[in-house]
């Protein structure tokens, strides 16, 4: 079946860095656009990163530019989001995303989700 497993959230510093990873199994994962999201309490969950199926191209969330970087190994089924520069705004639910469209029929895929605290 489709699996998302995230791991790699924890407790950081504000200024630190966490890499985050995504294992994908069970769908074509070099077929499908992979994206990380994130969500706080009270809040719509929000696109923080996507990059397509060749990995060729990327785009990032105003907020994170320049702080944070996606990346994808088609090879090893694996989607990372690297984050330097962590702000306590970061703090937050990441969730990893697969999304492909095929003809009219799209298919969607989520994560658990895996919880990054920034704080002293």
């Amino acid at each position: 079946q489709v699996q998302l497993v995230e791991s790699g959230g924890g407790l950081v510093q504000p200024g630190g860095s966490l890499r985050l990873s995504c294992a994908a199994s069970g769908f074509t994962f070099s077929s499908y656009v992979m994206s990380w999201y994130r969500q706080t309490a009270g809040k719509e969950r929000e696109l923080v990163a996507a990059v397509t199926a060749s990995g060729d191209n990327t785009n990032y969330a105003d907020s994170v530019k320049g702080r944070f970087t996606i990346s994808r190994d088609n090879a090893k089924n694996t989607v990372t989001l690297r984050m330097n520069s962590l702000k306590s705004e970061d703090m937050a639910v990441y969730y990893c995303h697969a999304h492909r469209w095929v003809g009219d029929y799209e298919y969607d895929y989520w994560g658990q989700g895996t919880q990054v605290t920034v704080s002293s």
